[in-house]
């Protein structure tokens, strides 16, 4: 009798999944949770787990019965824990509408907080896909955040030293000092504050040159050196444009409250005091940057109201580039999800 045991045959190909298997096992979690079973989510990837919950809240929503997935889809997310807030972090827009529909406090304030920090880059995700009272508090707490945002720049550029006798520093008792200070507000306006417009003329439609006349060698020249300088100014962006992007100041305001040598260095304060050289030496270098200090601690000081932090996810392990200091208050809650 022949030995086949051996042979390595050829296995059929599997075809493509097919999408309905996906809807009969949101179905069966639907069910299983109906029935008081824990649906069968993936607990080992974040990112299926996420694909299958936001099936599972989408169908429970058709079927009028989110007050019992919701609770099992905030359960089983909230297992990953920190794997789960980096997630939020990545995908602020999306967790907040999943956090909505499964009424789950945790996620839709951790997406929340980005969401506001980084407004307006995920306001095309959102309307029109939440509730219009989701969309209205977003906005009121971006219109907040900005209020005190104004509140600390106007501290900031209220801020002065003092002399050995209390006076406040002048070009005229303390040259060097508000020197120091000139440089500070000099580095804070640059940062805070849009570009001014170019005055730089938009170069010249095609169709107007062909209504040039093209008799004389002058009149080409001329032509020549028109289109050449038009070439030139079109490099230059048109920084009152509406495509201009808002000034991202939380950065800003986390180099002020990190202090220290986050910002305006010593090779700075170096160049700086290089401009006038009779200034320049070892001595006002040092001194400068000891009073350079001193303001950047009193700006420390005021902008401690936007360095507060709500989020759960560790910043530790590297910083983010916008604020997180929103915070959802019991009238929010109530406002969202209702008397809850």
């Amino acid at each position: 009798m022949a030995n086949f045991t051996s042979l390595n045959l050829p296995q059929q190909a599997q075809g493509p999944e097919d999408p309905d298997d996906e809807i009969f096992q949101s179905y069966d979690n639907l069910f299983r949770s109906f029935y008081n079973y824990a649906p069968m989510l993936d607990s080992v990837q974040i990112a299926e787990a996420y694909v299958q919950c936001k099936q599972l809240v989408q169908l429970a929503d058709m079927y009028d019965a989110l007050e019992v997935i919701g609770p099992r889809i905030d359960h089983h997310l909230l297992r990953f824990h920190g794997r789960l807030w980096k997630q939020i972090a990545k995908y602020p827009p999306s967790y907040l509408k999943l956090g909505y529909l499964a009424r789950s406090k945790a996620i839709f304030q951790e997406a929340m907080i980005h969401v506001v920090g980084q407004w307006p880059a995920g306001q095309h995700q959102l309307r029109n896909h939440v509730p219009a009272s989701v969309m209205e508090m977003i906005e009121d707490k971006v219109d907040e955040l900005e209020e005190t945002k104004a509140r600390v720049e106007g501290k900031l550029w209220r801020l002065t030293l003092t002399t050995s006798r209390g006076e406040r520093v002048t070009p005229h008792n303390a040259w060097l000092d508000w020197q120091m200070m000139s440089l500070w507000r000099q580095w804070f306006a640059e940062n805070t504050t849009p570009q001014p417009a170019s005055i730089l003329k938009p170069p010249p439609s095609s169709s107007s040159g062909s209504h040039h006349h093209r008799g004389s060698s002058r009149d080409a020249r001329s032509t020549s050196s028109a289109r050449e300088s038009s070439q030139s100014t079109a490099l230059v962006p048109a920084r009152g444009s509406s495509l201009q992007q808002p000034l991202n100041t939380g950065r800003i305001f986390r180099l002020i409250g990190s202090g220290g040598a986050s910002y305006l260095g010593h090779d700075e304060v170096k160049k700086f005091l290089k401009i006038s050289p009779e200034l320049y030496s070892r001595e006002t270098v040092r001194r400068g940057e000891r009073r350079l200090d001193e303001l950047k601690n009193l700006a420390k000081d005021a902008v401690k109201p936007l360095m507060r932090n709500f989020l759960e996810l560790d910043l530790r392990e590297g910083g983010l580039p916008y604020l997180v200091c929103t915070k959802m208050e019991a009238r929010d809650w109530q406002l969202v999800f209702g008397d809850d």
